[in-house]
C-alpha cells in the first residue's frame, strides 16, 4: 500500500511516497504562501471604506449584526482551513502519485492551464452546490445575509472541505496538477470574488461584462427572485454560465438572502442549520428513496410537498401568469 506524506522543511514541500518499508521522493517544489491570509488586511480596509460610503450615501447597505454574523463566520472558516486543506493536500498527493502525465509548475503555460482548469472546476462545485442538497447544506450559508457587501464574502462554510467539496477538484492532481498549485489557485480564485460582493459598482466595461464574473453578474446569483434562482455560478469567467445555459442578466435590483431567511444572527446556527434541516426533514420518513431525496435532491424537494425546489417555484410562477 502506497500512502503519500507532505513534510515542510526549510521553505519547501516535500512529497514523499511511502511503499512498504521505503520512500520515493516525488517532488520538491516552493511551498506556496497563504494568500487569503496575508489578504485579511486588505479585506477589512476595504470593509471600512465601503462601511464609510455606505454612511454618506447608501445607509441600508450595512447592518453592524448582520456584518459581524459575516466576520464570525469567515474567520471560523479560516480557523477549519487550517485542519481541512492539510487533508485535502494529503489526499490530492494521494492521487498524485497515480497521475497521467506531470505539469511543472515551473512552465508559464501549466499557471494558465491551471487557472482555466481550476475556474471550470469551481464553476461545476457552485452549480451542484445549488442542485445537490448536501452541498447546498454548506454552500447555503453564503447566501444566508440579507444584505449584499463586501463583509458578506467573508461570510465561508465552516462544513464545505469536510463534507466532500474538493471532490469537484480530485481530477486536476490525476492529469499532473501538483496539489499545492491547485491549493493556490483556488485561492487567487477567492481572492478574485471578494471584489465582486458590492453594490457600489454598476457595470464594468461591457466586453469585461461578457468574459468575467462582476459585481452586476454575481449579484444575481445572490438573488432570492425567481428569476435569478440558482444562475450565475461563475467564480472568475462568467463564460462558462453563458455556455452551459445558467446566465442571467441583471434586469432589477435583486432581493438578497434566502427564499426562507435564517432569522438569525448566530453564527454558529448559521453555519449549521441547513444540516439540521436535513436530519429533521429525514425522520419525516423511513423510506430510503425519501431519506436519499432529502440528502441528495435538489434544496427544497420533499416527500410530501412541504417544501418545493427552483423548479418547482418556477413552475407555479409560469402557471400564475398563464391564468391571469
Amino acid at each position: 500500500m502506497e500512502w503519500p506524506v507532505i513534510l515542510h522543511f526549510a521553505g519547501f514541500t516535500f512529497a514523499l511516497k511511502f511503499v512498504n518499508s521505503g520512500y520515493n521522493i516525488l517532488i520538491v517544489m516552493p511551498q506556496f504562501p497563504n494568500i487569503l491570509l496575508h489578504a485579511v488586511p486588505a479585506f477589512i480596509l476595504l470593509i471600512i471604506i465601503e462601511v464609510v460610503y455606505a454612511y454618506h450615501i447608501q445607509k441600508d447597505l450595512y447592518n453592524v449584526k448582520d456584518t459581524a454574523t459575516s466576520i464570525a463566520l469567515g474567520l471560523g472558516n479560516l480557523i477549519t482551513g487550517i485542519f481541512t486543506k492539510g487533508m485535502i493536500l494529503l489526499f490530492f498527493s494521494w492521487l498524485y502519485t497515480y497521475r497521467f502525465f506531470t505539469i511543472p509548475y515551473t512552465a508559464w503555460w501549466a499557471w494558465v492551464l491551471l487557472f482555466f482548469a481550476d475556474d471550470f472546476s469551481y464553476y461545476w462545485f457552485h452549480r451542484f452546490s445549488h442542485t445537490i442538497r448536501w452541498f447546498w447544506a454548506s454552500h447555503v450559508v453564503h447566501h444566508s445575509s440579507e444584505h449584499y457587501n463586501l463583509a458578506a464574502a467573508l461570510r465561508q462554510t465552516w462544513t464545505g472541505n469536510l463534507t466532500g467539496s474538493f471532490i469537484f477538484w480530485s481530477w486536476m492532481p490525476l492529469v499532473g496538477f501538483h496539489p499545492a498549485m491547485i491549493l493556490l489557485m483556488q485561492s487567487i480564485s477567492l481572492l478574485y470574488q471578494f471584489w465582486i460582493h458590492t453594490q457600489t459598482l454598476e457595470k464594468m466595461p461591457r466586453w469585461f461584462e461578457y468574459i468575467f464574473n462582476t459585481p452586476s453578474h454575481h449579484r444575481v446569483h445572490h438573488g432570492s427572485d425567481i428569476l435569478y434562482l440558482d444562475k450565475n455560478h461563475a467564480g472568475t469567467l462568467i463564460i462558462w454560465d453563458r455556455m452551459f445555459g445558467t446566465f442571467q442578466e441583471e434586469v432589477f435590483t435583486p432581493t438578497f438572502g434566502l427564499t426562507k431567511n435564517v432569522n438569525t444572527y448566530n453564527p454558529v446556527k448559521v453555519a449549521f442549520f441547513e444540516w439540521i434541516k436535513i436530519f429533521k426533514d429525514i425522520r419525516k420518513s423511513p423510506r430510503i428513496a425519501h431519506i436519499l431525496g432529502y440528502l441528495f435532491g435538489p434544496p427544497g424537494w420533499s416527500h410530501d410537498g412541504s417544501s418545493v425546489t427552483t423548479q418547482q417555484l418556477r413552475e407555479k410562477l409560469k402557471q400564475q401568469q398563464q391564468t391571469k
